[in-house]
């Protein structure tokens, strides 16, 4: 039975997480002079009152139970969500309610998908905000709260279950803490160090900081309305690509590279092949583009690059509008916004990791067709691989693209145009951000029905919960209801 006193003061500290940005930004805006003022500190201030309110009323409550950990982890993303569309309802301008939610849920998502025709218009207090969402759904909000958890050992192990995938376990070997401060801390390294890069490189030092924050975190938030191209940097677009990249590899990995463990990004099988797939991807679309006369080879070669990192990172920023592109490049992006990243990282999607094991699984059930007493097993890094974690991905694999079928669907009956409608449902559910029809890489999301912003809003958020968590607590609730 879960005991929502519990869920309730956990999510306080959720709430007081996110007050404490609110703060940042609204003294930023101070600085600036800026009107944005009013709405970031009266959002921080209900965010505090909220957040404060469980501690004083609540008393100690002990160790929790998994099922507990799993309704903070779903219902904390929720909370987080309305939390953080405070500043832009009360902003006004752009956000509606529906935008807001929208804006909200893709930054806290990291899907980097906006509403805004003018980004450029926001006082830097909201870019600020609007950037630290992305920088606090990144690493995700729970794990965050599980480095300062006051409570028992019980709550840090029911929250890593719930937020973290299995698949992506295999890698680790060590207590739940320790993992968090390991993802955590590789986290904070590539922010400060994308920083330092594209402030050399010749960005402000604001805008190095919303960049790093929405790199790191694959979500792609610019604060520019032609994102990444506004600089028309080869030194800004190489930084910004290495960053993209290593941040959709596994955390756990790229700890074990800067550390010399056996575990690292060299030794990784599914990395190396995830290396190449890219590779391919890029050079296919590079020649397509010199082949049709759109750039000469060195152009195609640099925007291919950019926007495939871009795409299967789950960042979304953009150098040229793709929208135009010839439609073999286009259906080239929308598979790697499918199956974008790797498990372990920010990034979202299907994840590399479960493609490679699905033909794994395919090869394994191929030779059982033609040895039927054969025995075999399936393999990642030199470890056998669980068949219930096995059947796991699977039917994950199955869920995502019904869930996918279902969104385009809807969008569709709303007279949105099919490539629109499929691609937006493509990259919302994989928290890609641009997608393209009307949604490309310099259009956005604000022309589209309220009821499909909400829908898509749903979407970026059973994306960033991997789907079946919050199926698993749909399912929970309403077996508990029934009894």
């Amino acid at each position: 039975m879960i005991r929502f006193k519990v869920v309730i003061k956990y999510l306080g500290y959720i709430l007081l997480f996110n007050s404490l940005f609110l703060l940042i930004a609204a003294a930023i805006s101070l600085f600036n002079n800026e009107k944005s003022l009013i709405p970031l500190i009266t959002s921080a201030l209900i965010c505090t009152v909220v957040g404060i309110l469980p501690h004083l009323l609540i008393g100690k409550t002990g160790e929790i139970q998994f099922h507990e950990g799993l309704a903070i982890s779903v219902i904390g993303w929720f909370v987080t969500c309305i939390a953080g569309m405070l500043p832009y309802v009360m902003w006004g301008n752009e956000f509606g309610l529906a935008e807001a939610i929208f804006e909200s849920v893709s930054g806290y998502t990291t899907t980097g998908a906006t509403v805004l025709s003018d980004v450029e218009a926001l006082p830097k207090g909201l870019l600020f905000w609007r950037s630290s969402t992305s920088f606090i759904g990144g690493v995700g909000i729970i794990l965050f709260v599980l480095l300062v958890l006051p409570e028992k050992r019980g709550a840090m192990s029911s929250f890593y279950r719930a937020e973290v995938s299995d698949l992506s376990k295999m890698s680790f070997t060590m207590r739940s803490r320790h993992i968090t401060r390991i993802i955590v801390t590789v986290y904070f390294i590539l922010i400060v160090s994308q920083i330092i890069l594209l402030k050399v490189a010749g960005m402000t030092f604001f805008d190095a900081v919303c960049h790093s924050f929405t790199t790191v975190a694959t979500s792609g938030f610019s604060t520019k309305n032609l994102s990444i191209g506004a600089y028309n940097s080869v030194w800004i677009e190489s930084i910004t690509i290495f960053f993209m990249l290593i941040s959709s590899m596994h955390f756990g990995l790229i700890y074990g590279t800067i550390t010399g463990r056996k575990y690292n990004l060299f030794r990784s099988h599914p990395t190396r092949m995830y290396v190449v797939v890219i590779l391919i991807g890029i050079m296919l679309i590079a020649l397509q583009l010199t082949n049709e006369h759109f750039y000469g080879f060195w152009e195609s070669f640099r925007l291919a690059f950019f926007q495939v990192a871009s795409l299967v990172s789950t960042t979304g920023y953009a150098t040229v509008d793709t929208a135009n592109w010839p439609i073999f490049s286009i259906i080239l992006l929308l598979y790697f916004s499918i199956q974008c990243g790797m498990v372990g990282s920010t990034a979202g999607g299907i994840k590399f990791d479960r493609v490679y094991l699905f033909f794994a699984s395919a090869k394994k059930q191929l030779k059982l067709i033609l040895h039927p007493e054969g025995m075999y097993v399936v393999r990642m890094n030199n470890q056998v691989v669980d068949q219930k974690l096995e059947l796991q991905v699977l039917v994950f694999i199955v869920v995502y693209i019904l869930t996918l079928s279902v969104t385009t669907l809807l969008l569709s009956a709303m007279d949105i145009d099919g490539m629109t409608a499929f691609s937006a449902s493509v990259a919302t559910l994989g928290n890609v951000g641009p997608g393209f029809g009307t949604v490309s890489s310099l259009g956005n999301f604000g022309h589209l029905p309220d009821a499909a912003k909400y829908i898509l809003s749903a979407n970026m958020l059973l994306g960033r919960l991997e789907i079946m968590n919050a199926f698993a607590l749909f399912m929970m609730l309403s077996v508990k209801r029934r009894h």
